[in-house]
């Protein structure tokens, strides 16, 4: 298991390299679907919960960590280390979601019955987890 601050990294870099780079939103949906596939396989990614905020849901501690870029794109490599076993499946999900309008996930994650629209409930979840549970079942 990794630190989503590990993976965020590695996604990060992916993009720079791929000359698509993404904002700090645009990487939240991306780190919530690699998330949600990881569970739906009956395993976490990451440890560090998923909260559910205004724009969708966010790993808080990659959101303070990627916060001053704003919405700008985040253009950064490092030299994160995933294991070969993970590799392939965490690339494929990067490269479904990498192309797509952030604006256009913020919209998915919120459907109706989703995960996220669950636990916000209309602002009164602001912040709050979205159990792994609930990602995996509702995503």
């Amino acid at each position: 298991m990794y630190s989503a601050l590990n993976i965020a990294k590695y996604a990060v870099s992916k993009c720079t390299n791929d000359g698509c780079p993404i904002s700090n939103l645009h990487l939240q949906k991306i780190l919530y679907y690699l998330q949600r596939e990881y569970l739906r396989n009956g395993y976490n990614l990451f440890e560090d919960e998923i909260q559910a905020w205004k724009f969708g849901p966010v790993v808080s501690t990659v959101y303070y960590y990627y916060c001053g870029y704003g919405s700008l794109p985040i253009e950064e490599i490092s030299d994160v280390k995933i294991e070969q076993s993970d590799v392939n499946q965490i690339i494929s999900i990067i490269d479904e979601y990498k192309y797509k309008d952030p604006w256009e996930l913020v919209s998915e994650t919120h459907k109706p019955g989703g995960a996220w629209s669950i636990i916000f409930n209309n602002g009164a979840g602001d912040h709050k987890v979205i159990p792994k549970m609930l990602i995996a079942e509702k995503g």
